[in-house]
Order: C-alpha cells, then structure tokens, then sequence
C-alpha cells in the first residue's frame, strides 16, 4: 500500500473520532468535568496528629459523597483540605460537616472543629490550570519544531509537531467519548504533558532512521521507499516499547486508587495514539511534505 493512502486511512480513523467528540459535546455529552473544573464546596480542619486520608475517604463516602478531592496542606502535615461538588444548601453543608466530625473524631479526638472554615471555591483555578497548560503545550511545540528543524530538516519538524497535536486532540477527544468513566481534572492535565514528551520521542526515532537510510540511498531507491523501509524497521520497537509502558500504566489503573486511575486511564491512551501517530502518519506527512515543498534536485 503507498504511503499517501495508508496515511489518509489513518487520517480518516483520527478525523471520525474527533467529529464523534465534536457532535457529543454539541449535543451536551462533553467532556465531564471534575471538582478541579467545576469547583465546589471546600472544607479544612486541623487534625491535630498526622492522620491517614483512607480514614477521611472513608467518613466521606459515609455520607454518601463519591465525588471528592481530599489532599494534605500546611508545613505540619496535619491539615485536611476536602473538596466536594457544590451543595443545594446551607442545611446539606452544615449535616456533612456534623457527619464528618463524629465519624473523624472517633479515631482523631484531637481534631479541632472549633476552626474549621468551609467556602465555595469557583472554577477559576480550574480555568487557569487549563491556560497554562495549552501555553505549555504551545511552547513546547514550537520550541521542538525548531529544534528538530535543526537537527533534521524543517518538513521534520512540521510533522513531529502536527504528530504531537494529533495526540492530544485524541486524547481530549476521548475525555469526551469516555465520560461516564472519567472525569477532566488535574490528573489529566498532567498525563497530556507525560504525553507530549513522550510521543515525540517515538516520533525521532523514526526520523532518525529516515535521515540514516536516505544516507546510502542511490539515486535507484525511491523516496517513498526509504520511509516505507524506515518505519518497518522502527515498527517493533515502538510496538514493543509502547506496549511494555502500557502493561505498566494498565497495572496502575486496575490497582491503583481514584487518583491514580484519573491519571492512568488517559496515560493509556495517550501511549496507544502516540505510538499509532510516529508509526501511521509523521513519516506519511514528512514524505509528502517534502515531496511537495522540497526543492527539486537538478
């Protein structure tokens, strides 16, 4: 099969699992997004001994709260900071925190209660998260376009950049395809950045073949050739090195907590597009950029 109809099949499969996400987000099926995204109701106490967050999971879940973020702050390690979606009223908050303090200060009498401060906290912080997250990304693409136009050629740079936009595209467009499963929050955002670096580094290595054989090509060999040859012989690398890391996140996912889950569920699909974009389309789109752009040869 040429490469220019490999890469257009590839580009289909792509171009329909983003119109999935599109028409779903259209029609109120978008992405779903977590406390981090939506705010919500944030409650801290002092403990007053260092404490386990299994303990403060479990008195949440008591109360029928599935949906919580529970982390530790200050310098003692003492302080509980627990975020829960919004409640409809004051009464609602004022029955959780009465239900939390009898569960929590059976097994932590010190905790103070006296001081526990409880607030709404909008998606502001959510919203920012996600501004600096696209500048990272931004930058980082640019920053990579010149360099691989450096050390390769600039047709090399495009694809690897459009590659790595390719993957993280998917990947949002998957948040919105797997709602019911996963929710956008802070985990995301870090699994996208593990992604970035990680899908480019699949993507030199076939490049890097492309540049050593178009070294002792003759003037017999065929452009089109040489990257077909370049990608099969980087073939079982990237599959056997994509699907190591992938049994690894895929242990996590199964057996790891919540928060572990949220982070490992778009790892792995994160790794499953990386690995399909360096193979299926970079090496299509450098060879027909640079069959179209490049200047011809006399």
């Amino acid at each position: 099969m040429k490469i220019q109809n490999r890469a257009k099949i590839c580009l289909c499969i792509s171009i329909v699992i983003m119109l999935v996400a599109v028409v779903m987000s259209l029609t109120g099926h978008g992405i779903n997004y977590g406390i981090d995204f939506a705010g919500g109701l944030n409650l801290q106490y002092d403990m007053g001994s260092t404490y386990d967050k299994a303990d403060v999971e479990e008195a949440l879940k008591a109360q029928g709260i599935e949906e919580f973020v529970v982390s530790t702050v200050g310098s003692e390690g003492t302080a509980v900071q627990i975020r829960v979606p919004t409640l409809s009223d004051e009464d609602e908050v004022q029955n959780l925190q009465n239900g939390l303090e009898t569960t929590l200060l059976e097994k932590y009498p010190n905790m103070d209660t006296d001081n526990a401060t409880a607030s709404y906290v909008g998606p502001v912080a959510g919203a920012t998260l996600v501004r600096n997250a696209i500048f990272s990304v931004l930058i980082a693409a640019v920053l990579m376009l010149i360099y691989i136009a450096f050390r390769f050629d600039l047709f090399s740079g495009v694809a690897a950049v459009a590659g790595l936009l390719h993957d993280v595209l998917i990947m949002i467009s998957f948040m919105v395809i797997l709602r019911n499963v996963i929710q956008m929050n802070s985990s995301f955002i870090a699994a996208m950045l593990t992604i970035v670096g990680y899908s480019i580094n699949a993507t030199i290595v076939v490049f890097d073949r492309v540049r050593e054989n178009m070294a002792v090509m003759t003037k017999k060999d065929d452009l089109q050739d040489v990257v077909n040859h370049s990608i099969t012989q980087t073939l079982s690398r990237s599959l056997f090195t994509s699907l190591t890391t992938l049994v690894m996140v895929g242990a996590l996912y199964i057996w790891g907590v919540t928060s572990i889950r949220d982070f490992a569920l778009p790892l792995m699909v994160g790794i499953i597009c990386g690995a399909y974009s360096s193979v299926c389309i970079a090496g299509a789109l450098w060879y027909v950029l640079r069959k179209k752009f490049a200047p011809k040869a006399k």
